[in-house]
């Protein structure tokens, strides 16, 4: 019955959209009889919530999340240097981290005129699409990259890249030179550029900065990127303190 409440879950979109049982049925392949009776007990433990006819996710899943130790001391500790990195761009500033396939975002900051975006806190995006994305992937190991690549690209927007070969080219220039770029991959008319954030030998997170593409100034933001990513990479290795962070350059 877990695997099944688990199946119903996980069906839920990352617009967080609401569904109907017979939507629920046919997304996970169980019986409506059996969704109704699983989806009467998720909403008593407050799993999923229940309006009308819909269902969506609940705020208790919210607070399990955010209880995971990992992510919420990564999360705390990254905070200053994306508050920096925003105060340094005033741009939108993501903090992302690895889950399979998918990047999954643990913050995200903005001002009053972001671009609309499809990330948000606790959402997934493929890794391909997104500049955060693509550069866990470039730095988690070539076996993960061979994994992604044998099998179909998902696609955002028609500047999502599908080509396997062109893909490949651009996880070594990422390596190369430890900046990954977005050129209206997940949503059109905005860019990113993003950086790696290492702890213990390995690829913790990444941060990175949206920014719609007539302002796009790789030129600019990369020093205050690479600035936030080495600074909270020292931290996580336990080289500084927070307190003596360095100063993020402005993107200005």
């Amino acid at each position: 019955m877990l695997e099944k409440a688990a199946l119903i879950l996980e069906s839920f979109s990352p617009d967080g959209g609401a569904f109907r049982l017979t939507e629920l049925s046919a997304r996970t392949g169980l019986p409506k009889p059996t969704v109704h009776r699983l989806a009467v007990d998720l909403v008593r433990l407050g799993w999923l919530e229940r309006s009308g006819p819909h269902y969506r996710l609940g705020p208790k899943l919210f607070e399990l999340g955010s209880l995971v130790p990992y992510r919420l001391d990564l999360r705390e500790t990254a905070l200053p240097f994306l508050q920096d990195l925003f105060e340094a761009t005033r741009e939108t500033v993501h903090l992302g981290v690895r889950e399979g396939l998918e990047v999954v975002y643990l913050e995200r900051i903005h001002g009053h005129e972001a671009p609309a975006l499809p990330s948000r806190i606790g959402g997934s995006l493929p890794l391909s699409c997104t500049a955060v994305g693509k550069v866990l992937l470039a730095f988690s190991g070539g076996e993960l990259a061979d994994e992604l690549l044998s099998r179909p690209l998902p696609s955002l927007t028609p500047h999502s890249i599908t080509d396997p070969a062109r893909l490949r080219t651009a996880l070594e220039k990422i390596r190369v030179s430890g900046l990954a770029y977005e050129e209206q991959e997940s949503t059109p008319g905005v860019s990113c550029i993003a950086a790696p954030v290492f702890a213990g030998g390995v690829t913790a997170a990444a941060l990175s900065v949206a920014v719609p593409r007539s302002r796009f100034s790789p030129a600019h933001l990369a020093p205050a990127v690479r600035t936030a990513a080495l600074g909270l990479s020292r931290v996580l290795r336990g080289g500084t303190d927070r307190s003596s962070r360095p100063r993020v350059p402005s993107g200005g």
